[in-house]
């Protein structure tokens, strides 16, 4: 019995495993964009309707088209990998909300939240475009769908992971809201997190050179965002972020290919 558990269990996961075409990575992932975009689309409109969006002003217009060109990047460079196809259900939005909170997101399908609290600090548009282009990374990246499929399996644990393949839309629906920062374990969900945010700050730098941004100034915001923490940070092995310190020396490690792959793909003028 224990062999024929074990062995569906790794047929499931090897069904479930999907090749993300910004990666090239084979990742878990039992939702499909069809099943997680209008939950994605349905939350984004809720949030907007319960929290103050401010428009009309110079940072709002700021937002707009710091965001469009990310946007006209991410659509150039999936072409540049023959995967052009692969952004015709996104539905791209752009808001600033007013909060205070030092915080930017992008849900699956391109909607993008940047909070007011976070402008001190981007202070130009290359600072947005590194912040813009981090998020926009972990959408492209299917970063929320894999955080779901985790969850799933921590919830219905080994004997129950056929249910995982079963129902999906009404546990998709139920578990959206936990997908981001999601991070329960250490050793497990915590480096699993940290994984995918040196993920987006990889994309993140290749699409703001393509956007016509320097990547060098990814360091200045990084550098400030350090600043603004006070060095009093989480210790990185219980944290779902990297630490600063080691943020900052990927990105400059990761600065050369970005310009490289933009210079490839074509800059945006």
């Amino acid at each position: 019995m224990k062999k024929y558990l074990i062995g569906g269990i790794l047929t499931i996961l090897l069904v479930a495993c999907a090749t993300n075409p910004i990666t090239g990575k084979q990742n878990l992932n039992f939702v499909s964009n069809s099943e997680l975009f209008p939950s994605s689309f349905q939350q984004y409109n809720q949030f907007l309707t319960e929290n103050k969006v401010i428009t009309g002003t110079a940072d709002a217009k700021r937002v707009d088209v710091v965001g469009s060109r990310i946007k006209a990047a991410a659509e150039k460079y999936l072409k540049f990998l023959g995967q052009g196809q692969y952004l015709q259900d996104y539905r791209w939005e752009y808001k600033l909300v007013d909060n205070k909170e030092v915080n930017a997101w992008c849900l699956p399908g391109g909607k993008i939240v940047v909070y007011s609290g976070i402008l001190p600090i981007t202070q130009n548009d290359a600072g947005l475009a590194t912040v813009m282009g981090h998020e926009v990374s972990h959408a492209l990246a299917n970063h929320g769908a894999q955080r779901m499929s985790a969850a799933q399996l921590q919830q219905i644990g080994g004997v129950a992971l056929g249910a995982a393949t079963s129902g999906k839309s009404e546990q998709t629906q139920q578990i959206f809201s936990q997908a981001y920062g999601l991070g329960t374990e250490v050793g497990v969900m915590l480096p699993f997190s940290r994984g995918n945010e040196t993920e987006a700050d990889k994309i993140g730098l290749t699409l703001m050179a393509i956007a016509g941004y320097n990547p060098d100034d990814a360091v200045a915001f990084w550098s400030r965002m350090s600043a603004k923490s006070g060095g009093g940070s989480t210790p990185e092995f219980m944290s779902t972020h990297p630490s600063d310190a080691t943020r900052i020396a990927n990105i400059k490690s990761l600065i050369p290919e970005a310009k490289a792959t933009a210079l490839k793909v074509g800059v945006i003028k």
